[in-house]
């Protein structure tokens, strides 16, 4: 099995691609043990603030030693330098807000998943011709289920998952998941903002885990 083949499995399987950033290491570190504590086996951090390389870094070494399976993913890539980075810190997944062809390039023949976000059937065909098969349906909220509904008999060879938009609850989960998406990206609905300033981590292990058997639920059904 491929590598890129192998990323796409584990997200799948989980259902939930949990995504964060948070400038403070210590805090960026905690929840990330807290979500594998729920049982969270691939997360999104998210390169948007100057610490964002250094943590990322750090997170790869914690994984090394206390986390051995959880697979470590980067969004907001929108460059190939910035890919070239994370690639050299050890990212296993490439996650970015829109379609970037030299990214695409950069990372594919390097057997490393690349999810672009897509919000247009051009955008879509264009990343699935690069080689894609794994697409981020962004803004999720913008797009709604009815867009994914509409699309997906047109690429039956692509995987999708919208971010954006996405609530904990079952009614929301559930109506994505009819829709026809594989998985769904969760960020602050799930990794909120007072979660991370009250540093409370069993909460958001609790919440994690609620997720995960909603999803679960519906893969039963």
């Amino acid at each position: 099995m491929t590598k890129i083949q192998s990323v796409t499995n584990t997200i799948i399987n989980q259902g939930v691609l949990p995504l964060y950033y948070n400038a403070d290491e210590t805090v960026t570190l905690e929840i990330l043990r807290s979500l594998y504590k729920a049982g969270i086996r691939a997360v999104e951090y998210t390169s948007r603030g100057e610490a964002a390389l250094s943590n990322f870094t750090k997170m790869v070494e914690i994984r090394n030693a206390e986390m051995p399976e959880m697979l470590l993913g980067i969004g907001t890539i929108k460059n190939v330098q910035q890919a070239e980075e994370y690639y050299k810190a050890g990212a296993d997944f490439f996650i970015s807000p829109g379609f970037v062809a030299e990214v695409a390039e950069f990372l594919i023949p390097k057997d490393l998943l690349y999810s672009p976000g897509c919000m247009t059937p051009t955008e879509i065909i264009e990343a699935e011709n690069s080689g894609v098969t794994f697409i981020k349906l962004f803004p999720g909220n913008a797009l709604g289920t009815g867009f994914m509904s509409a699309i997906k008999d047109v690429f039956p060879n692509l995987k999708f998952m919208p971010t954006g938009g996405v609530d904990t609850t079952k009614e929301s989960i559930e109506s994505w998941f009819k829709a026809g998406v594989s998985a769904v990206g969760m960020g602050s609905k799930l990794v909120s903002k007072e979660l991370m300033l009250a540093k409370d981590y069993a909460t958001l292990e609790n919440e994690t885990k609620k997720v995960l058997e909603i999803i679960q639920t519906l893969n039963n059904n």
